[in-house]
């Protein structure tokens, strides 16, 4: 039997895929982070804390590796059944993922939200965990060193070894390359989960809900995000173009809790729900490569939040 032939360097480095999510308390810089990986709007992002409900799944491509982002929605002392279901899919996650990326915004000090999560991951005993010190755009270099060397401190304390500690900027592109450069020797070998091209495997209808629901949360009074929710009734062609002019008719529904909100989405005039509509469609038309038509209207369900029916009925 004759002896192999010597082996390439490119031969010998095996390729890589897994799941890595990012965790954090609410408005932690985690859904920028995934968006800015993958290259594209993939989860929504908003000022407002608890705008995430949906694992979003995206996909970074590389020669060497296949990395899936799962965003969740941020840990958090809940309030209601739906705070207690988001808190469930959480946990469900971290148990399932290859490594874990703790976000902790440089431009706010460590406190009980996050000595709360980072108490929830020392209990993971084998999970890899990356911290990934987001907003560096937001402090000068003195700030940043100090929150660095507090992360490390946490994890001292509470036994956690980092794998890393990454200071980024997601809004200003800094160390986003160098973060997944971290992550991928953290996943197993393996060869790739989703066919090249692919971004997310969320489904489109759920994706155009978020883009819309993310439009509707700017700019709105606090207590309003929580009772935000969209369903798209219907996604269809519309029948009689030509070919070379599609329009694509998407019928939406926003769900608000109590008749006094309705008031607040619509805007006087109706002129907040048309801002709503002309923002949402042009990502919305982003996202497909197709010009839309979009029908929105706003309903009450009433104290959906705390309602396990409901609840269901609105894809939580």
């Amino acid at each position: 039997m004759s002896d192999p032939s010597p082996s390439t360097p490119a031969a010998d480095a095996a390729h890589r895929s897994g799941f890595a999510c990012f965790v954090g308390r609410p408005n932690a810089g985690k859904s920028t982070l995934t968006n800015a990986l993958v290259g594209t709007k993939v989860a929504i992002t908003s000022n407002r804390p608890q705008t995430t409900r949906h694992t979003v799944r995206g996909i970074v491509h590389r020669p060497d590796a296949q990395l899936v982002l799962v965003d969740t929605p941020g840990l958090h002392k809940p309030r209601t059944l739906l705070g207690e279901r988001l808190n469930d899919v959480v946990r469900t996650t971290w148990s399932e993922v290859d490594v874990i990326g703790f976000c902790l915004p440089a431009d706010q000090k460590l406190g009980p939200g996050d000595r709360f999560i980072a108490k929830e991951l020392a209990g993971l005993k084998r999970k890899p965990k990356v911290a990934v010190v987001t907003k560096t755009d937001r402090v000068d270099s003195e700030t940043l060193a100090e929150q660095l060397i507090a992360v490390d401190r946490i994890g001292k304390e509470l036994g956690i070894d980092w794998a890393e500690i990454v200071p980024v900027s997601a809004t200003a592109g800094q160390q986003v390359g160098l973060l997944a450069d971290l992550l991928v020797p953290l996943l197993p070998e393996g060869p790739t989960l989703y066919p090249d091209g692919d971004l997310t495997d969320e489904p489109e209808q759920v994706m155009v809900a978020e883009l819309i629901r993310e439009a509707a949360l700017e700019g709105v009074r606090d207590e309003l995000p929580h009772s935000i929710a969209v369903v798209v009734e219907e996604m269809l062609p519309r029948e009689d173009r030509p070919a070379d002019r599609p329009l694509l008719d998407v019928h939406a529904n926003i769900f608000i809790e109590r008749a006094s909100q309705k008031g607040i989405v619509i805007g006087p005039k109706g002129r907040r729900l048309k801002d709503v509509g002309t923002t949402s469609r042009k990502h919305i038309e982003a996202l497909l490569g197709t010009p839309v038509y979009l029908d929105l209207h706003v309903k009450i369900a009433k104290d959906w939040q705390r309602d396990p029916k409901q609840l269901r009925r609105l894809g939580f």
